[in-house]
């Protein structure tokens, strides 16, 4: 069996490839049951995903760690296993760390390329941790990126962020919230928070809001004003219902409605739901993550090792 390594993975999956490899995965037939979630420990939690299609199949496993930090650890860890439907055969197991943060950040471009501005060149992230490399260069993949602002409780971290993708040829560099969201064309929020930083009294109109932090019914990024200015869409209707904190908290105050939701990831790649209506429409993405890209990116870096 081939395994591969964080680095062979990131060799074999290219944002812009990536995103049109989860582009073609959701236009498929691919079986997703609901992921097993289950908290081990105060701090830890088990993700369980499997997927497959008529050749492959394919298993997640996760741990969310939030402990990890001082321990100079990541707080997501993960490996994947890729079977061979024919016979049966586990033919690769992946590195699921890198596997995860790559797919995340390319559905999020992939939600972009349907939902952001076609000019839209300033980027605000939320969060200066593990997925903020990601996914500021996969968003710069599918929109023409330029400014990027980072935006995080320690600022010295912002900065170290900041450094790298100025070495890209970015102009990145710290914010505060509130002034690079008036600027921004494009938000993501990529937080462990469980208190609203994404606030709706900030969002111009035009703003394409990216939510991936959440990934619990108490965690959220945004207030319910946030979410009521916007056109919403989600990853999958299930996982929003289930685990989307900033659409379920949203909903417990009055502010937002699951039966508004304008459409899921699947439905915008086969053009059965409209993207952007206007240039003044400000949308809204809410990912929780599906097995569904977990398979599709590990199909295409198996198939390119």
């Amino acid at each position: 069996m081939k395994v591969l390594s964080a680095a062979d993975v990131a060799r074999a999956a290219p944002y812009r490839e990536l995103v049109e490899a989860l582009r073609e995965g959701f236009r498929s037939d691919v079986t997703t049951p609901v992921r097993h979630h289950h908290e081990t420990s105060p701090t830890t939690t088990l993700l369980l995903m499997p997927a497959w299609n008529r050749e492959w199949t394919g298993l997640k496993v996760v741990t969310v760690k939030t402990d990890n930090a001082p321990l100079g650890l990541p707080t997501v860890q993960g490996s994947y296993l890729l079977i061979d439907n024919r016979t049966g055969t586990p033919l690769v197991m992946l590195d699921g760390t890198e596997l995860t943060r790559r797919r995340t950040a390319a559905a999020a471009a992939l939600a972009a390329d349907y939902l952001a501005r076609a000019n839209a060149s300033v980027l605000t992230l939320v969060g200066a941790g593990a997925l903020a490399l990601h996914f500021a260069r996969a968003h710069a993949a599918v929109r023409p990126i330029k400014t990027i602002h980072i935006c995080n409780r320690t600022s010295s971290k912002a900065e170290t962020t900041a450094a790298e993708l100025r070495a890209d040829g970015f102009a990145a560099h710290f914010s505060e919230i509130d002034e690079a969201m008036r600027q921004s064309d494009i938000v993501c929020g990529i937080t462990s928070s469980t208190e609203p930083l994404i606030r709706g009294a900030w969002v111009k109109p035009g703003t394409h809001i990216d939510l991936a932090g959440a990934f619990k019914p108490t965690m959220r990024e945004t207030d319910g004003d946030a979410v009521a200015k916007a056109s919403v869409y989600v990853d999958t209707y299930e996982g929003g219902k289930a685990e989307a904190g900033d659409l379920l908290q949203a909903e417990a105050e009055g502010k937002f409605s699951f039966k508004s939701v304008k459409g899921d990831l699947a439905e915008l790649c086969r053009g059965k739901v409209p993207g952007r209506q206007s240039d003044e429409e400000v949308t809204l993405f809410k990912s929780c993550g599906t097995a569904l890209e977990d398979l599709a990116a590990a199909i295409m870096v198996h198939l390119r090792s």
